[in-house]
């Protein structure tokens, strides 16, 4: 290791020994916090419009916002998380969530709450990749690491699911303001049971690639925009076009800083790993497809079947309750006995089947059309989502554990943003003129099918990319054994390898 990134050990404390299952509930808690926060004002946006007195157009920004600052920060606040130590990144980021949450609820106009979401995706920033960074020092690979993954799995994607359930809940009951409100007492919560139940990692002496973080956030943000521009403005809109042109250049240019960077933010040698590689560029495909199923869904169910705001979270209640069940049983006993690959294909495949069928509703349907599509895409997300987590920390370096995380969120900010993009450019214009007769249903339900069908395009890609390129179960079987790093950094005396 290089002189300039000598790595210590946290002093030794007299703390005595908390249980693993403790420290890993705090970990999912800061998780589900975060990914609800990017769905829960979804359904809250109607009152705050009208509170505030945001445009149609402007009015996205209360999501985008938090998306820019998050997915652009990311790789950032991972690679703080890997210098300064992971307990102490995590726990700056949910305070500076949880106070920009504050700040959000109590917003008196538009300007004031935009700021407060982007200061809200910086928390995030900070917090997320921690987060998953923690898990992984806490749990060695194989058994207890896939069981982990499995809650930490169910609650990335499950959490949106709650978090549409929970917005329409605290907007119809409360008010809108309590969609942030809600994040106080459980940020305040959780910056406690940090401090009294995790242990810090090791830090180090390194530098922080202050050039590769802003030119690789320049050119990330760019893309986010890039994204959300395409489905306000149009794929041709010159704005779009420049803002992709952008990224790209940025991005370009931060590869070429990485390469030559003695302690690179994001060290290239992530994506020399096949399976790695493979597992990123299916997230962000499928993810893709989820964000853009979950948008269409909604407005499906409010615009054309009539549903409340509250009823409407609750119609996903189903999905996110298969999510859970098949999530934890492909953690505990399935990935052991036909390995991930084998399950990442055949979930992916079933999902895939579940937005295709989304592709039939019409304004005749009922619950039951979203239902049996929603409950199959939760066996399949449940099913792959776990080894797909596992894939992409395969074989980590220790020193890159943050970075490996961070890259994961990255990906899942990315996808969304790509998916609801093309997805809204996709819909056309009927989904943005309103639904005010009979006829507009239809011309609605006739662009979001379009929209479902592009939708099962990504999830279906995610299956060829997943066969194609993440090896099998025996090229795997190495990953089963504890890296001397995991071990060192575990709470306690030295975890026995699993196999």
């Amino acid at each position: 290791m290089p002189a300039t990134a000598v790595q210590r050990a946290p002093a030794p404390t007299a703390r005595r020994q908390v249980s693993p299952g403790v420290v890993l509930g705090v970990i999912l808690t800061v998780q589900l916090m975060v990914v609800i926060d990017a769905v829960i004002v979804n359904v809250a946006l109607p009152d705050i419009a009208r509170s505030l007195g945001f445009s149609a157009t402007s009015l996205s920004w209360v999501v985008t916002a938090y998306t820019l600052t998050f997915g652009g920060l990311l790789l950032l606040g991972a690679r703080t998380g890997d210098l300064l130590g992971r307990r102490r990144t995590f726990i700056a980021g949910i305070a500076v969530f949880t106070l920009a949450s504050f700040v959000a609820g109590t917003s008196q106009s538009g300007s004031w709450l935009l700021a407060a979401r982007a200061v809200q995706g910086l928390g995030g920033a900070l917090a997320a990749p921690s987060a998953l960074a923690l898990l992984m020092t806490l749990f060695p690979e194989g058994r207890e690491r896939i069981r982990a993954l499995g809650w930490f799995s169910a609650v990335s994607i499950g959490g949106m699911a709650v978090g549409l359930t929970l917005g329409g809940m605290l907007t119809q009951w409360a008010s809108w303001r309590w969609v942030f409100f809600v994040n106080v007492p459980i940020g305040i919560a959780l910056i406690v049971a940090a401090t009294l139940v995790l242990r810090e990692t090791a830090t180090r002496n390194g530098h922080f690639d202050l050039l590769g973080a802003a030119v690789s956030t320049a050119g990330i943000t760019s893309f986010v925009y890039a994204f959300v521009s395409a489905a306000q403005n149009g794929w041709g809109a010159a704005v779009t076009i420049g803002s992709f042109v952008a990224g790209i250049v940025l991005l370009a240019a931060y590869v070429g800083v990485e390469l030559r960077a003695t302690e690179p933010i994001t060290p290239m040698r992530l994506f020399t790993d096949r399976t790695r590689a493979s597992s990123y560029i299916a997230r962000l495909l499928l993810i893709a497809g989820v964000f853009g199923m979950f948008f269409f869904l909604t407005q499906f169910l409010q615009e054309v079947l009539g549903y409340s705001a509250l009823v409407t979270g609750l119609g996903f209640v189903p999905f996110a309750l298969m999510l859970f069940v098949m999530s934890q049983l492909s953690a505990r006993r399935l990935v052991e006995r036909f390995g991930g690959k084998r399950l990442m294909v055949g979930g992916l495949t079933v999902s895939t089947v579940g937005v295709l069928l989304l592709t039939q509703l019409s304004t005749t349907s009922s619950y039951l059309s979203v239902l049996i599509p929603t409950l199959l895409f939760g066996i399949g997300n449940g099913l792959a989502f776990v080894p797909l987590t596992a894939a992409s920390l395969h074989n980590v370096r220790p020193g890159d554990a943050g970075a490996a995380s961070g890259l994961v969120n990255v990906m899942q900010q990315l996808g969304g943003a790509l998916g609801l993009a093309v997805l809204v450019s996709v819909f056309g214009s009927a989904g943005r003129t309103g639904i005010t007769t009979l006829a507009a249903q239809s011309a609605f339900v006739t662009s979001a099918d379009h929209a479902f069908a592009a939708a099962a395009c990504f999830i279906g890609v995610t299956v060829v990319v997943v066969a194609l390129f993440t090896p099998g179960r025996a090229a795997a079987r190495a990953a089963a054994e504890v890296p001397q790093w995991v071990r060192s950094m575990q709470p306690g005396e030295p975890a026995t390898p699993q196999r």
